[in-house]
This record gives structure tokens, sequence and C-alpha cells, in this order.
């Protein structure tokens, strides 16, 4: 994949670029704790057909990492995006993973002249994952580790002995043969950046979602408008059976939420299901976009 610098909002973004220039447009977001080069597998296979733009989200990479919470509110992290498809020139189909999902929903809900088509991968709706989180079941004990990761000074617990911690974070209960030596160490690199460790966890710092103890339903939680939080774009679901972050209740009730809606399940992967499947989730992603 090329690499390319370009300034949104007055601050230096990274991307990667792959794909003829004049092929359908795809917006692939990364999420947590990866980065740009996380599409690599599938930037590849989709790159015949399709213009793709992979940028290091803020926080992350060699983009912007600015040290306050307040930085990352899902409202700048969205303005981001938007700057950056402004410059490309064209509604994209928007591609978002995990944290990534959450952008990727953001641009479809608030701005939905940008976004031709929406495709989510292991991620989630704010309104089915906090009903799930508030009802103290099995998807409220998956995610304890948000609270953990919210800790103030949990950084240098998770950089100590090579990033060791945060690995374990990464990796729990997960398939990570994809995560060869060489990609390891690529990941490092990024992690051990100035600052981007801090940046890439004020995005759980910021997020509004309340997560209880195990066990314990919310007696009062948080109030989120359907009607505001409506995808009016066709919307395309992808998801990796085995996650064990994110469980199938955090999807529940999303079609609800959706005028168009299509899911998908593929067997055999989990949350790293474009690391594990890129043929399958490439060619998904492919088809969907009209390539």
């Amino acid at each position: 994949m090329e690499s390319r610098f370009v300034t949104i909002a007055g601050e230096r973004f990274h991307i990667r670029l792959a794909g003829p220039e004049g092929a359908p447009p795809v917006l692939l977001l990364h999420g947590f704790p990866e980065y740009s080069g996380a599409w690599e597998e599938v930037a590849a296979r989709l790159a015949p057909r399709l213009r793709v733009i992979a940028p290091d989200q803020r926080g992350y990479g060699r983009s912007p990492a600015p040290p306050e919470v307040a930085a990352y509110a899902l409202r700048r992290l969205v303005a981001d995006m938007a700057g950056l498809i402004a410059r490309i020139g064209a509604p994209v189909t928007v591609v978002g993973h995990d944290w990534g999902a959450s952008v990727a929903y953001g641009l479809a809900i608030f701005r939905p002249e940008l976004v031709a088509r929406l495709v989510i991968l292991n991620g989630v709706h704010p309104i089915p994952f906090q009903r799930a989180l508030a009802a103290g079941g099995a998807q409220t004990r998956a995610s304890q580790y948000i609270l953990k990761l919210r800790e103030e000074g949990i950084e240098a617990r998770l950089a100590a002995d090579g990033f060791a911690r945060l690995l374990r974070a990464f990796s729990a209960q997960m398939d990570m043969g994809w995560l060869t030596p060489g990609r390891l160490a690529r990941y490092r690199a990024e992690w051990a950046r100035p600052g981007r460790l801090t940046g890439m966890l004020n995005w759980y710092r910021a997020s509004p979602l309340v997560v209880p103890p195990p066990g314990r339903a919310l007696a009062d939680p948080p109030r989120l408008d359907p009607a505001a939080l409506r995808v009016r774009v066709p919307h395309l679901l992808i998801w990796g059976r085995e996650d064990t972050a994110l469980l199938p209740e955090a999807t529940e009730g999303l079609e609800a939420l959706c005028d168009d809606l299509t899911r998908i399940t593929l067997p055999g992967c989990d949350h790293w299901l474009h690391h594990q499947k890129p043929d399958e989730v490439a060619r998904l992603i492919a088809e969907f976009a009209g390539a």
C-alpha cells in the first residue's frame, strides 16, 4: 500500500492507499489496538477493483495523538473521517472494525450524505451494545476489560515487557495465528510511538458507554434515541462467530434501527476475522460495494 499524509482541519493524518484512482472508493477504519496496516490482507484483495483508503485514526500510528481525553469524543473522530471523505470527493463505502465501527456508524448516522454503503466487521451500534451491557449478563462480563483500559496510569502496565500485557488483552481467547513475528514487531513499533498508547486508550475514556459490574443490571441505563441513531444507508454486518469480546447479544435488535440491513455470519473465525479470513471478507465487501 502507498503511504501518504493529508491535512484535515489543520491536522496531518497518515493514510495508506491501494487500487486504481478512478475505481469506487472504500474507506477502511481500524479498531483497537491496530492501525492502518491492519488492512493489508483485505486491501490487497480489494485493490484490483476498488480504490482503498486506510487511515491511521486519531491517536494511532502517524496521525495526531493529542493527550486530552476530550479530543477523542465521537464527534471529533467522525469529523476527522468526514474531512477525509470530503477530500476524496464522493460518497464512499465505509468499512469499520471494532472501534472503527463506532466511527463508521457515526458517519452513516450523522453524515449519511458521505456514505454510500456501510459495512461493519465485529463492531456494534451503541443502542444494542449499551442494552447488552446494562443487562449485567454475558456481554457485561466480557466487557469488564473496558473499565481496566480506562484506568489512570494503565499505559505503563500495558507497555511493560515489550507490551506483554497489551498483547494478552489483544489476544485473549482468540486465534492469533495471523500475528506473525514480523507483524508483531510492526505493531510494537506503532504502539511505542510517543503518546500513541494514551491516544488509543482515550477512545475508551471518552466513550459514554456505561459498564456495570458483572451480574448487576443497571437500574437506570442510558436512554438513547432510536430515531436519532437510525442507519438509513444500506448496511452489511459481517460477524466472526467465535468472537469472545463482542457477543451476538450485542447486536440483538439491530434490524429495528436500520432501513436496509444484511447479516452474514462467518464460522471458523473470531474478532480478528479480517486477518483470519481475508478472502471471504474482501469478497463480501467488494460485492456489497458493487465492484
